[in-house]
């Protein structure tokens, strides 16, 4: 979406974001893009960043009286033709970990589960079946890989990364705190949040500050309440009906990645939405409304 892109120093772009230079800020863009298997997929999803932008600050915005996040505006200094999947943010010393909290065995944890009964150094109960609650939410680290996938970490590798054992104990506390904190008021909407990633950095006096995008169906793993049972898989309200149809496509899942049909394309919009007002509660035009967003 070069086309929108701001007349701005652009410090990075990822996969879907892309992070601005505004001197004393930072305005963080999530575009449409989608991406399975590492690959950005051409075809953009018409919305998708402003679910994960709208979402985000559903969540922010809930959690701001338990861990400080890197809010500034929604809509002073963020262009017009961005409004809705647009940010200003705070300026932090970003850590070198991914947060990743566990409530259910399922996805890559299942799977190092199955393997040896340990996921990221925690040791688990012997007989948990496939998507079952844990007795209690998990801290599972990863690292943040520049090219490639991220790796799986015990809590000391962790430690050794960020380089302060005290710091990384802050910030288990703070991921679980908002992790069980977003489960519970996921469940009243009748969605589990089986898991979720979290990022973290340090302002100018070292506070502890939760940045990055918070609780999307692109950083955790949703499942409806109708219809969960143990033993099996779930159905969830993120990528996954993209990844399916790419896994089916014939494409051999190396770069570049093909584009998407029409109806593929109008689907994943339809689950983004779905999450967005079925987590909220709230239209999401109600969303693009407070934002100021284009309508077109």
């Amino acid at each position: 979406m070069s086309n929108d892109a701001p007349d701005l120093p652009l410090i990075a772009r990822g996969k879907v974001r892309e992070l601005y230079d505004l001197g004393d800020a930072l305005l963080m863009v999530a575009s449409d893009r989608i991406s399975t298997y590492d690959a950005v997929h051409p075809t953009p999803i018409p919305g998708k960043g402003a679910v994960l932008t709208g979402l985000s600050a559903f969540w922010f915005e809930l959690t701001a009286d338990l861990v400080p996040n890197h809010v500034i505006s929604y809509t002073e200094r963020v262009p017009e033709n961005l409004r809705g999947r647009a940010v200003v943010i705070r300026k932090l010393e970003m850590l070198p970990v991914e947060c990743i909290v566990r409530g259910y065995i399922t996805g890559s944890g299942w799977k190092d589960y199955q393997a040896t009964g340990v996921v990221s150094g925690v040791q688990l109960p012997d007989g948990l079946q496939e998507s079952e609650q844990l007795a209690e939410p998990i801290f599972t680290p990863s690292t943040k890989a520049t090219e490639g996938h991220d790796e799986a970490i015990d809590f000391d590798a962790a430690a050794a990364a960020v380089g302060d054992r005290d710091l990384t104990e802050r910030l288990r506390d703070a991921s679980i705190l908002l992790y069980t904190t977003a489960a519970a008021k996921a469940r009243e909407r009748g969605v589990i949040l089986a898991d979720t990633k979290f990022e973290f950095g340090l302002d100018g006096d070292g506070q502890l500050i939760v940045g990055d995008e918070v609780l999307t169906p692109d950083s955790s793993r949703y499942w409806p309440v109708e219809g969960y049972a143990v033993g099996q898989g779930q159905p969830s309200f993120d990528k996954q009906y993209v990844r399916d149809w790419a896994a089916g496509s014939g494409w051999d899942k190396l770069p570049p990645a093909p584009a998407l049909p029409d109806d593929i394309v109008d689907g994943t919009r339809a689950r983004y939405i779905e999450a967005y007002e079925t987590i909220t509660g709230q239209p999401f035009s109600a969303w693009l409304e407070r934002t100021g967003a284009p309508t077109a």
